[in-house]
């Protein structure tokens, strides 16, 4: 919880710092930026913010996951026991299992909080991985749910919305000034004005999708040694390489892809918009990290 927190104030004090270095050299006065800060925050953070509470029901109905209420076999059985001794272990609540039909080798864990959330298994998971290869997989997103990493995904991404909300209007506000020649002091802003911060709005936001890639990369280094501590370095290192399988290849939605154990293969600048490290550099980190785990 702690490095939640200081993740968000750093956050949040480097988007300050910044915009306030922004504003003083466009000559922008600082009072009149706070309607605006006040709007940028309800739909940048707003939007986040939904989309975490509602979470658990969109990857159900997007991916069609049956919830494990009373196992129907062995299989289902073990799943649930594995999934509540590692619950225990990280020290979170119980969370829902599910299970959904997908090709590839997957699993994701998501839900609003470390005591409400859900860990699915694909299909094809069960049908190509052994039971200590999977154990490693649900316990990876166990540690996604115990590290709070949806929660911490959200406030990210609310603060880099805002951030580009702000500051398309405040650039674009300016371009648009000198184009017209103040002609905002004499009626308003002109259509141009919006065009630019429409366009102003998809470069920037380019910048914070690689920013929240970044991290998203960064949170499964997180995971798969979390993975290593509930159920063996050397189960989660097969399961990784096991992941190999699917060629980069998932049908997750979008919503939810980031939460996946199994993300794409790119190169060259297309490597900055991937949720997921590659998975040789995965198994790296696992072989040379420290044998010891805990969970914030």
């Amino acid at each position: 919880m702690f490095t939640r927190i200081a993740l968000f104030l750093a956050t949040n004090l480097a988007v300050l710092f910044l915009a306030g270095i922004v504003m003083s050299l466009l000559g922008v006065n600082p009072s009149q930026m706070g309607g605006l800060l006040v709007m940028a925050a309800l739909f940048g953070f707003g939007g986040s913010f939904v989309s975490l509470l509602t979470s658990k029901w969109i990857a159900k109905r997007t991916t069609g996951a049956h919830v494990i209420e009373q196992p129907r076999n062995d299989g289902e059985r073990w799943l649930l026991e594995t999934v509540r001794r590692q619950a225990q272990a990280a020290g979170i609540g119980m969370p829902e299992v599910a299970i959904y039909d997908g090709p590839e080798i997957n699993a994701f864990a998501t839900g609003a909080n470390r005591n409400n959330a859900l860990v699915a298994v694909s299909t094809g998971l069960l049908r190509n991985m052994s039971r200590d290869e999977a154990e490693a997989v649900l316990g990876h997103e166990v540690s996604h749910v115990a590290n709070g990493d949806m929660v911490t995904m959200a406030l990210l991404q609310g603060v880099l919305n805002t951030f580009v909300i702000v500051l398309a209007r405040v650039v674009g506000g300016v371009i648009d000034s000198y184009l017209s020649g103040n002609r905002e002091n004499n009626g308003g802003r002109g259509f141009a004005y919006y065009i630019i911060v429409m366009v102003l709005e998809m470069v920037l936001g380019l910048f914070a999708t690689m920013i929240a890639m970044w991290f998203s990369r960064r949170r499964e280094f997180r995971a798969d040694a979390g993975g290593a501590s509930l159920a063996g370095r050397q189960k989660m290192i097969a399961a990784l390489e096991r992941l190999s399988l699917n060629h980069g290849q998932s049908t997750l939605p979008n919503q939810i892809a980031a939460f996946g154990i199994a993300g794409g293969i790119g190169e060259g600048l297309k490597k900055l918009f991937l949720s997921h490290p590659p998975l040789e550099v995965r198994i790296a980190a696992l072989r040379n990290a420290p044998a010891s785990r805990t969970f914030a």
